[in-house]
């Protein structure tokens, strides 16, 4: 996998997450939470955000459990669309990789957090990880 956040500064402890077993996650990736209370890769765009691996979980190791970041400062990598600086984030996998982000659009109902730097396709920016959901009506 490619593009994976680094954290820049901690400001919340990694907790403990499910993680199923098969699964490879390398660390600093961008993972979508699903039931029940699991971290796994994002797949998809403005996916239900669970937070940012903390460390590497190997596939078929036997582990069950993932330490994952839900709050702190990371450097990740702008999609396609780009990110504005005070600009909400969610996930873009439309051009690729799995770990890039963009703006939020209008109606977006799944955030990863919010870009304290602008950046362009490709380019890394300081983003604070604040994953949320809203029902948008």
């Amino acid at each position: 996998m490619a593009l994976e956040c680094t954290l820049m500064i901690e400001t919340h402890q990694p907790i403990p997450m499910t993680a199923i077993n098969a699964n490879a996650i390398p660390k600093g990736s961008v993972c979508m939470l699903s039931d029940p209370y699991t971290a796994e890769i994002t797949t998809g765009d403005i996916d239900s955000c669970a937070g940012i691996a903390a460390k590497e979980k190997i596939a078929s190791d036997g582990t069950t459990k993932l330490a994952v970041y839900r709050g702190g400062i990371f450097k990740g990598y702008a999609g396609a669309a780009g990110v504005t600086a005070g600009m909400a984030i969610v996930t873009d996998t439309a051009t690729g990789a799995a770990n890039e982000l963009v703006v939020a659009g209008l109606n977006a109902e799944h955030i990863v957090g919010t870009a304290l730097e602008t950046a362009t396709d490709g380019q890394t920016f300081l983003f604070e990880l604040n994953p949320f959901g809203i029902q948008v009506a």
